[in-house]
């Protein structure tokens, strides 16, 4: 039997507008209201990303600690939130570095090709993740290709990064009209298998189109773990466009019922997302 499923729902991303949807969270308190109502449907965590006034995504530490207190006003405390510190092409590992120890978050997801993009960074990468690791701070890597997790691998056998953090696989790529397929998990799941140091590292999906639901369940099925919503995917299996984040989550939740697996308690999403309780 596998272990309960932990869902996090991820409702706003950095590229998509109303354009894409007219649903789609941006403000502050758009953001919080569809977290509050996916965590309604089943989802234990969030993750985060905020907007400037033009709708633009940004490393802001500020806005980042204001959602985060806003989300712990209206859902509590067994909500997990974790912040990004995506790139996307504008920001540097220094910003990403200051972000995370400005905000100082309970949880952050890191892309391991962009923190570690310049060799020169492996000492202070290094000196950073401990850092983390002493302030009980989550980070969860997002690894988008199957020789990511060789990378990984490798270097926590350095002694850069400390084991046992959790895993993102990102099934896709951000374009015009994607459509992941559970296809593309069997790379990932292949190579975690021959690396020692990441094999037992709780790992999770994401994915794009019209696909994301076939691929979700796909890594279920293999033991691992979620993320759902509008900064990967607006469609249902059928085509139909859901109405919103909260409705995705609905429908994985369902999927997992009727599998016959239960939904992690809080505690335990906490667990596999390596995130220690609040103080």
């Amino acid at each position: 039997m596998r272990p309960p499923v932990t869902i996090m729902v991820a409702p706003t991303g950095t590229r998509r507008t109303r354009n894409d949807h007219l649903n789609l969270p941006i403000t502050e308190q758009e953001i919080v209201a569809a977290i509050a109502d996916a965590h309604a449907a089943g989802a234990q965590a969030a993750h985060v990303h905020v907007r400037d006034r033009n709708g633009r995504h940004v490393l802001d530490a500020e806005r980042c600690r204001s959602l985060t207190r806003a989300l712990r006003a209206r859902c509590g405390e067994d909500l997990i939130v974790q912040i990004t510190t995506e790139a996307v092409g504008r920001y540097c590992a220094d910003e990403q570095r200051a972000l995370i120890q400005a905000v100082h978050p309970q949880a952050a997801s890191i892309a391991l090709g962009e923190l570690f993009a310049e060799p020169a960074e492996m000492t202070r990468n290094r000196d950073f993740l401990r850092w983390m690791q002493d302030a009980g701070i989550a980070v969860q890597w997002i690894l988008y290709s199957a020789e990511e997790i060789t990378r990984l691998s490798a270097l926590i056998q350095d002694g850069i990064v400390p084991r046992g953090s959790p895993m993102l696989f990102v099934l896709g790529r951000y374009a015009d009209n994607p459509d992941s397929r559970p296809d593309d998990l069997w790379p990932f799941l292949a190579v975690r298998s021959a690396h020692s140091a990441i094999r037992n590292a709780p790992f999770s999906l994401c994915a794009f189109g019209p696909g994301e639901t076939a691929c979700l369940t796909a890594g279920l099925l293999h033991g691992g773990n979620a993320r759902i919503g509008f900064e990967n995917s607006l469609w249902h299996p059928d085509g139909t466009v859901a109405t919103s984040n909260a409705e995705r989550v609905a429908y994985l939740v369902g999927i997992t019922r009727r599998l016959g697996w239960h939904l992690a308690s809080a505690a335990q999403a906490r667990e596999s997302l390596g995130v220690r309780p609040l103080a």
